[in-house]
């Protein structure tokens, strides 16, 4: 027991400093005014009524969950037929799709959403349109693996029976292949939707300073403005929105591995 916590104690340290305490800074900054010293903190819900007061970052909140609700469906309506095709291939075309999926993701995604803003410059597409095309570009690859291996996981005699039951292909994949992979879709939905609710760097390449999401808003006061404490409550709002969508995708995981019991 000693060697084990002794092993561990690198990690509660590093998570400390590097995860526990950044979040509490955090939280003390969203809860003060801009000035106050540490002897003379002064705790205020300010930030968070100049937010909600002012209609623009509602607005910028809500454009923010659009986009990631469509880059989710999005990737879901694109990914789900490509993982499908996928999980048909023999074992050893499989492999060879898998790495032609995760290449791409072996390249920074800062440095292809750069290359990205060169492609799409000869279009011509609006802001929006470009932004869409690099959210889905960067997030498809995680939802096309998390359906892929749901799909590989299925027993093919459960498809051998639902044939030999009278089930055309139709109705084998809405009976049986749908509802054994819905467990792969509910996770491709929590990695492409909580990265791309929060991006800043995609629309800020991609959409000019023209497209403006929430995760551009917190980079701005914390970088350009400088003023943190409303960064920091910003930044708390957008956790709450992530902590409860990760919840809920959690409870639809949990609901949908009972079912397949």
């Amino acid at each position: 027991m000693k060697s084990f916590a002794k092993l561990i104690t690198p990690y509660v340290v590093w998570m400390f400093a590097m995860i526990i305490v950044p979040m509490l800074m955090i939280v003390l900054y969203a809860f003060t005014v801009q000035g106050n010293s540490v002897l003379t903190l002064q705790f205020t819900l300010s930030n968070f009524a100049r937010f909600f007061s002012d209609p623009i970052f509602p607005a910028v909140l809500l454009r923010s969950l659009k986009m990631a609700l469509f880059t989710t469906v999005f990737c879901i309506m694109i990914g789900y037929p490509i993982a499908y095709i996928m999980a048909r291939f023999k074992p050893s075309s499989q492999g060879l799709c898998v790495l032609l999926v995760t290449l791409p993701m072996l390249i920074n995604m800062l440095v292809r959403t750069y290359a990205w803003k060169g492609i799409l410059s000869n279009f011509g597409f609006s802001s929006e349109i470009n932004v869409y095309i690099g959210m889905v570009y960067n997030f498809i690859p995680y939802m096309i693996l998390q359906i892929y291996t749901a799909l590989s996981k299925i027993d093919p005699s459960l498809i051998i029976a639902a044939h030999d039951l009278g089930a055309d292909d139709r109705e084998t994949f809405m009976r049986v292949t749908l509802p054994l992979s819905l467990s792969g879709v509910v996770s491709g939905i929590t990695l492409v939707f909580l990265p791309a609710v929060s991006s800043f760097f995609i629309p800020k390449f991609l959409g000019g300073g023209q497209y403006v999401l929430i995760g551009n808003l917190i980079e701005d006061y914390f970088v350009s403005t400088g003023d943190w404490n409303f960064g920091a409550a910003i930044s708390m709002i957008m956790a709450l929105i992530i902590l409860g969508s990760m919840y809920i995708t959690r409870k639809l995981d949990k609901q949908i591995g009972e079912e397949e019991d």
